[in-house]
């Protein structure tokens, strides 16, 4: 039985205490309690990513994210009904509470609902020569290479049906033939696989060309050489409610500079920075796009996202940016392959 004390958290307590509460849960969401357990607050994933766009620190007090007004109810409702207000209000957990005020309970959608089956296409860029991974790549494309025992190809795969996506299209050029032959047409995981075959290298938006039909609904484009434990649900949702063109993952990068900074003014010296920490946002190799996004990408030629979102802006359609918090790692070096493997069982076992 699930145990709701799991995503208790007591102040006083920092955004960085939130991150790693809901890393370690993994429950998309905190209960903010006193001592005897009375509802202070409730804190989720996007309350976090909302702080993180504004620019708090993440040592700022977690009250200052936290929803002090949640919506609760008593434990005298049963699933359906649950399920029913969180669709009412687009809620994913409801803290149930007794007369004081104490919380009892949690319930979380999907633990009471079966994934939803998604009919959004997943297009998996699986196409690279993976030249910074040889000579581990030189008999074996990247997608099969093995992390915890398993293709990453497949871990990424399992990850997306786990939560209800089955249609994919898998774009692929190096050792093709390779790939093809492990995932077929999907059937072994109860799926359909499709593939873009990539007869030269397109990037990682020119293969999108290559899809046959437009399906109305937002694509997820996604580098399949990443290892995350993004909720894509989630993901989609930001994209619909701000009502984008495209959306694109980023990552929090933060770099310390080796040096003290001098600031000056002309001749003048200003003021002194000793190693100052800059904080930058990252492509994270993750895009929701709408589809006729693609009308946007020239054929029968290379082009990146990097482009396609630029050429996004030069035609002023709304880009949205989604950051990731979850856990994320790009696998181009055989470093990042050998921390991936460390990684795996915690993360991921």
């Amino acid at each position: 039985m699930f145990d709701y004390q799991k995503s208790f958290l007591f102040l006083p307590a920092t955004i960085k205490d939130v991150l790693s509460h809901l890393d370690k849960k993994a429950l998309g969401i905190v209960l903010v309690v006193d001592e005897q357990y009375h509802l202070l607050g409730t804190i989720t994933d996007g309350d976090v990513r909302r702080a993180i766009l504004r620019g708090l620190s993440l040592e700022s007090s977690a009250d200052q994210i936290m929803n002090k007004s949640p919506k609760i109810i008593r434990n005298t409702i049963d699933n359906e009904e649950a399920i029913r207000i969180m669709a009412d209000i687009k809620v994913e957990h409801l803290p149930v509470v007794d007369e004081r005020g104490i919380v009892i309970d949690l319930k979380i959608l999907q633990d009471i609902v079966q994934p939803e089956r998604k009919e959004n296409w997943v297009v998996l860029m699986a196409g690279g020569l993976g030249t910074r991974l040889y000579p581990l790549t030189e008999n074996t494309p990247k997608p099969l290479l093995k992390v915890g025992g398993k293709p990453l190809l497949e871990i990424i795969l399992e990850g997306f049906i786990r939560q209800g996506f089955y249609k994919f299209y898998i774009s692929v050029n190096y050792k093709a033939e390779m790939i093809e032959e492990f995932f077929g047409d999907g059937s072994k995981w109860s799926v359909q696989i499709r593939y873009l075959r990539e007869n030269k290298r397109m990037g990682t938006a020119g293969a999108l060309t290559l899809i046959p039909e437009a399906s109305g609904l937002p694509l997820i484009v996604m580098n399949g050489d990443l290892l995350t434990k993004v909720n894509f649900n989630q993901l989609l949702h930001f994209h619909e409610q701000h009502d984008s063109a495209a959306t694109m993952c980023v990552r929090d990068y933060t770099y310390q500079l080796p040096y003290g900074v001098v600031n000056i003014e002309r001749n003048r010296l200003t003021s002194l920075e000793e190693k100052p920490v800059k904080h930058y946002f990252v492509n994270a190799g993750i895009y929701v796009i709408n589809h006729n996004i693609i009308d946007l990408i020239p054929r029968d030629t290379f082009f990146d996202m990097t482009s396609l979102f630029e050429t996004i802006l030069d035609d002023r359609l709304e880009a949205g940016v989604y950051p990731i918090r979850e856990y994320w790692i790009d696998i181009g070096r055989v470093d990042d392959f050998n921390r991936a493997n460390l990684e795996y069982l915690d993360v991921f076992g």
